[in-house]
Protein backbone atom coordinates (compact mmCIF):
# COMPACT_ATOMS: atom_id res chain seq x y z
CA UNK A 1 0.00 0.00 0.00
CA UNK A 2 1.36 3.58 -1.46
CA UNK A 3 -0.18 4.96 1.53
CA UNK A 4 1.82 3.33 4.02
CA UNK A 5 5.37 3.99 2.40
CA UNK A 6 7.34 6.11 5.06
CA UNK A 7 8.04 9.79 3.44
CA UNK A 8 11.83 10.18 1.83
CA UNK A 9 12.72 13.42 3.13
CA UNK A 10 15.50 14.02 1.02
CA UNK A 11 13.91 13.14 -1.89
CA UNK A 12 11.34 15.38 -0.98
CA UNK A 13 13.69 18.68 -0.47
CA UNK A 14 15.47 17.84 -3.77
CA UNK A 15 12.38 18.19 -5.20
CA UNK A 16 11.29 20.74 -3.44
CA UNK A 17 15.18 22.64 -4.25
CA UNK A 18 14.38 21.40 -7.81
CA UNK A 19 11.13 23.20 -8.22
CA UNK A 20 12.16 26.24 -6.99
CA UNK A 21 14.84 26.45 -9.10
CA UNK A 22 11.85 26.85 -12.17
CA UNK A 23 11.22 30.18 -11.68
CA UNK A 24 11.11 33.11 -13.95
CA UNK A 25 14.35 35.41 -14.21
CA UNK A 26 14.05 39.59 -14.06
CA UNK A 27 11.81 39.69 -17.05
CA UNK A 28 9.25 37.87 -16.33
CA UNK A 29 10.57 35.62 -18.44
CA UNK A 30 10.97 31.02 -17.90
CA UNK A 31 13.18 28.81 -18.54
CA UNK A 32 14.06 27.57 -21.98
CA UNK A 33 12.63 24.09 -20.90
CA UNK A 34 9.49 25.34 -19.82
CA UNK A 35 9.10 26.98 -22.81
CA UNK A 36 8.01 23.87 -25.10
CA UNK A 37 5.82 20.42 -24.75
CA UNK A 38 7.55 16.96 -24.71
CA UNK A 39 6.75 17.08 -28.03
CA UNK A 40 8.67 19.93 -28.63
CA UNK A 41 5.79 22.16 -29.32
CA UNK A 42 5.83 25.80 -28.53
CA UNK A 43 3.99 26.11 -24.85
CA UNK A 44 4.19 30.03 -24.56
CA UNK A 45 1.39 32.29 -26.25
CA UNK A 46 2.48 35.26 -24.50
CA UNK A 47 4.89 36.59 -21.58
CA UNK A 48 5.49 39.57 -19.43
CA UNK A 49 5.48 40.50 -15.76
CA UNK A 50 1.70 40.95 -15.77
CA UNK A 51 0.69 37.63 -17.68
CA UNK A 52 2.14 34.63 -18.84
CA UNK A 53 -0.27 32.35 -21.30
CA UNK A 54 0.45 28.63 -21.71
CA UNK A 55 -0.90 27.39 -24.66
CA UNK A 56 -0.17 25.58 -27.92
CA UNK A 57 -2.28 25.21 -32.02
CA UNK A 58 -3.46 22.33 -31.23
CA UNK A 59 -5.46 23.46 -28.01
CA UNK A 60 -6.37 26.97 -29.72
CA UNK A 61 -7.79 24.89 -32.00
CA UNK A 62 -10.09 22.66 -29.87
CA UNK A 63 -10.89 25.96 -28.34
CA UNK A 64 -11.97 27.50 -31.70
CA UNK A 65 -14.30 24.79 -32.88
CA UNK A 66 -16.21 24.77 -29.29
CA UNK A 67 -19.11 27.19 -28.83
CA UNK A 68 -19.04 27.39 -25.13
CA UNK A 69 -16.26 27.72 -23.16
CA UNK A 70 -15.69 27.37 -19.21
CA UNK A 71 -13.45 28.98 -17.12
CA UNK A 72 -11.61 28.74 -13.60
CA UNK A 73 -8.82 29.53 -11.34
CA UNK A 74 -6.94 28.56 -8.50
CA UNK A 75 -4.29 29.68 -6.16
CA UNK A 76 -2.43 26.35 -5.08
CA UNK A 77 0.18 25.70 -8.07
CA UNK A 78 1.41 29.46 -8.64
CA UNK A 79 5.25 31.14 -9.00
CA UNK A 80 5.58 33.19 -6.23
CA UNK A 81 5.23 36.66 -8.55
CA UNK A 82 2.31 35.80 -9.54
CA UNK A 83 -1.58 35.71 -7.95
CA UNK A 84 -3.55 32.84 -9.58
CA UNK A 85 -3.46 30.62 -11.94
CA UNK A 86 -6.98 31.34 -14.33
CA UNK A 87 -7.57 28.67 -16.99
CA UNK A 88 -10.00 28.38 -20.16
CA UNK A 89 -11.84 24.78 -20.96
CA UNK A 90 -13.65 23.47 -23.40
CA UNK A 91 -15.63 20.31 -24.14
CA UNK A 92 -13.78 17.64 -25.62
CA UNK A 93 -15.66 13.66 -26.34
CA UNK A 94 -17.29 14.13 -22.61
CA UNK A 95 -14.97 15.68 -20.54
CA UNK A 96 -14.36 19.59 -20.35
CA UNK A 97 -10.52 19.76 -20.69
CA UNK A 98 -8.52 22.55 -19.97
CA UNK A 99 -6.83 24.71 -23.24
CA UNK A 100 -5.48 27.33 -21.86
CA UNK A 101 -3.72 28.73 -18.74
CA UNK A 102 -2.86 32.00 -17.19
CA UNK A 103 -0.39 32.88 -14.25
CA UNK A 104 -2.11 36.41 -13.55
CA UNK A 105 -0.71 38.84 -11.55
CA UNK A 106 -3.83 39.99 -9.33
CA UNK A 107 -7.53 39.52 -9.72
CA UNK A 108 -9.07 43.09 -11.14
CA UNK A 109 -10.92 43.47 -14.19
CA UNK A 110 -8.50 44.70 -15.55
CA UNK A 111 -6.44 41.17 -15.28
CA UNK A 112 -9.11 39.17 -16.74
CA UNK A 113 -9.13 41.03 -19.47
CA UNK A 114 -5.44 41.34 -20.34
CA UNK A 115 -5.86 37.16 -20.64
CA UNK A 116 -8.87 37.21 -22.27
CA UNK A 117 -7.17 40.44 -24.85
CA UNK A 118 -4.09 38.49 -25.71
CA UNK A 119 -6.14 34.64 -26.27
CA UNK A 120 -8.84 36.44 -28.80
CA UNK A 121 -5.82 37.63 -30.47
CA UNK A 122 -4.88 34.22 -31.34
CA UNK A 123 -7.41 33.65 -33.81
CA UNK A 124 -11.39 34.41 -35.20
CA UNK A 125 -12.80 32.90 -31.64
CA UNK A 126 -16.68 32.94 -31.68
CA UNK A 127 -17.87 31.73 -28.49
CA UNK A 128 -21.65 31.56 -27.98
CA UNK A 129 -20.72 31.54 -24.00
CA UNK A 130 -18.46 31.03 -21.42
CA UNK A 131 -19.10 29.72 -17.50
CA UNK A 132 -17.30 31.21 -14.68
CA UNK A 133 -17.46 31.43 -11.14
CA UNK A 134 -19.02 34.87 -9.28
CA UNK A 135 -15.84 36.70 -8.68
CA UNK A 136 -16.97 40.23 -9.65
CA UNK A 137 -13.84 40.70 -11.66
CA UNK A 138 -14.44 37.69 -13.60
CA UNK A 139 -18.34 39.02 -14.59
CA UNK A 140 -17.11 42.81 -15.49
CA UNK A 141 -14.34 41.75 -17.44
CA UNK A 142 -16.49 38.86 -19.20
CA UNK A 143 -18.87 41.71 -19.94
CA UNK A 144 -16.37 44.50 -20.99
CA UNK A 145 -14.66 41.59 -23.52
CA UNK A 146 -17.06 39.57 -24.65
CA UNK A 147 -20.42 41.62 -24.54
CA UNK A 148 -22.09 39.49 -27.10
CA UNK A 149 -22.26 35.77 -25.23
CA UNK A 150 -24.06 34.48 -23.04
CA UNK A 151 -22.59 34.77 -19.76
CA UNK A 152 -23.47 31.71 -17.42
CA UNK A 153 -22.22 31.16 -13.41
CA UNK A 154 -21.42 27.62 -12.38
CA UNK A 155 -23.89 25.89 -10.19
CA UNK A 156 -21.14 25.11 -8.22
CA UNK A 157 -20.01 28.08 -7.27
CA UNK A 158 -23.27 29.56 -7.03
CA UNK A 159 -23.83 26.76 -4.12
CA UNK A 160 -20.31 27.95 -2.01
CA UNK A 161 -21.87 31.74 -2.32
CA UNK A 162 -24.72 30.04 -0.53
CA UNK A 163 -22.63 27.92 1.60
CA UNK A 164 -20.46 30.82 2.51
CA UNK A 165 -23.15 32.76 4.32
CA UNK A 166 -24.22 29.82 5.58
CA UNK A 167 -21.03 29.86 7.72
CA UNK A 168 -20.97 33.22 7.86
CA UNK A 169 -24.07 34.15 9.36
CA UNK A 170 -23.92 31.12 12.17
CA UNK A 171 -25.71 28.66 10.70
CA UNK A 172 -23.31 25.82 10.04
CA UNK A 173 -24.65 23.47 13.65
CA UNK A 174 -28.05 24.28 12.51
CA UNK A 175 -27.62 22.96 8.63
CA UNK A 176 -25.43 19.96 10.02
CA UNK A 177 -28.73 19.40 12.76
CA UNK A 178 -31.62 20.42 11.27
CA UNK A 179 -32.79 18.27 8.18
CA UNK A 180 -35.60 20.66 7.47
CA UNK A 181 -33.19 23.82 7.81
CA UNK A 182 -30.71 21.88 5.40
CA UNK A 183 -33.47 20.66 2.91
CA UNK A 184 -34.61 24.55 2.47
CA UNK A 185 -31.04 25.87 1.92
CA UNK A 186 -30.90 22.87 -0.78
CA UNK A 187 -34.01 24.55 -2.26
CA UNK A 188 -32.53 28.09 -2.72
CA UNK A 189 -29.56 26.21 -4.64
CA UNK A 190 -32.50 24.92 -6.92
CA UNK A 191 -34.12 27.70 -7.71
CA UNK A 192 -31.22 27.49 -10.83
CA UNK A 193 -32.71 25.04 -12.17
CA UNK A 194 -36.52 26.72 -12.26
CA UNK A 195 -37.63 28.91 -15.61
CA UNK A 196 -36.80 32.36 -15.30
CA UNK A 197 -40.15 33.58 -14.95
CA UNK A 198 -40.84 31.53 -12.00
CA UNK A 199 -37.66 32.31 -9.83
CA UNK A 200 -39.66 35.05 -8.03
CA UNK A 201 -42.40 32.68 -6.87
CA UNK A 202 -40.32 29.92 -6.04
CA UNK A 203 -38.05 32.32 -3.56
CA UNK A 204 -41.26 33.81 -1.81
CA UNK A 205 -42.53 29.50 -1.16
CA UNK A 206 -39.34 28.82 -0.09
CA UNK A 207 -39.00 31.77 2.43
CA UNK A 208 -42.08 30.97 4.13
CA UNK A 209 -40.48 27.29 4.88
CA UNK A 210 -37.48 29.15 6.76
CA UNK A 211 -37.57 29.97 10.47
CA UNK A 212 -36.76 33.39 11.59
CA UNK A 213 -33.32 32.88 12.57
CA UNK A 214 -32.58 32.52 9.26
CA UNK A 215 -33.54 35.88 8.04
CA UNK A 216 -30.11 37.28 7.83
CA UNK A 217 -29.20 34.59 5.07
CA UNK A 218 -32.49 35.20 3.15
CA UNK A 219 -31.67 38.74 3.09
CA UNK A 220 -28.87 38.23 1.46
CA UNK A 221 -29.99 35.75 -0.88
CA UNK A 222 -32.91 38.02 -2.00
CA UNK A 223 -29.96 41.50 -2.23
CA UNK A 224 -27.60 39.60 -3.95
CA UNK A 225 -29.47 36.58 -6.16
CA UNK A 226 -33.57 37.91 -6.16
CA UNK A 227 -33.61 41.71 -5.89
CA UNK A 228 -35.07 43.82 -2.68
CA UNK A 229 -39.07 44.67 -3.50
CA UNK A 230 -39.55 48.50 -4.70
CA UNK A 231 -41.49 50.73 -2.08
CA UNK A 232 -44.70 50.18 -4.55
CA UNK A 233 -43.87 47.33 -7.39
CA UNK A 234 -41.66 45.30 -8.60
CA UNK A 235 -37.83 44.27 -7.75
CA UNK A 236 -34.38 45.85 -7.47
CA UNK A 237 -32.10 44.75 -9.69
CA UNK A 238 -30.00 42.32 -7.56
CA UNK A 239 -26.24 41.87 -7.48
CA UNK A 240 -26.19 38.65 -9.22
CA UNK A 241 -28.59 38.70 -12.71
CA UNK A 242 -30.87 36.24 -12.80
CA UNK A 243 -29.59 35.26 -16.06
CA UNK A 244 -25.63 34.44 -14.70
CA UNK A 245 -26.90 32.05 -12.13
CA UNK A 246 -29.76 30.08 -13.11
CA UNK A 247 -29.36 27.44 -15.66
CA UNK A 248 -32.45 26.08 -16.67
CA UNK A 249 -32.65 26.61 -20.36
CA UNK A 250 -28.73 25.56 -20.58
CA UNK A 251 -30.12 22.17 -18.81
CA UNK A 252 -32.96 21.38 -21.47
CA UNK A 253 -30.40 22.06 -24.08
CA UNK A 254 -28.14 19.78 -22.86
CA UNK A 255 -25.45 22.18 -22.43
CA UNK A 256 -22.73 21.08 -20.05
Amino acid sequence: DAGQHPKNEPLMLMIQRQRTTETVDADGRLPDKLRKTYRDEGFISHEDKKLIIFTKKTNLSILKQNKHWFADRTFKVCLDDYYQLFTLHAMMTIAITPLVYGLLIGKSAEDYNLFIEKVLEQDNFQPESIMTDFETGTIKSVKDMLPNILHKGCLFHFSQVVWRQVQSKGLTTKYNEDEVFRLNVKQLIALAFVPLDQIIIGFDLICDQFDADADDLLEYFEKTCIGEPKRRTGRKKPQFDHKLWNIHDRVVATVP
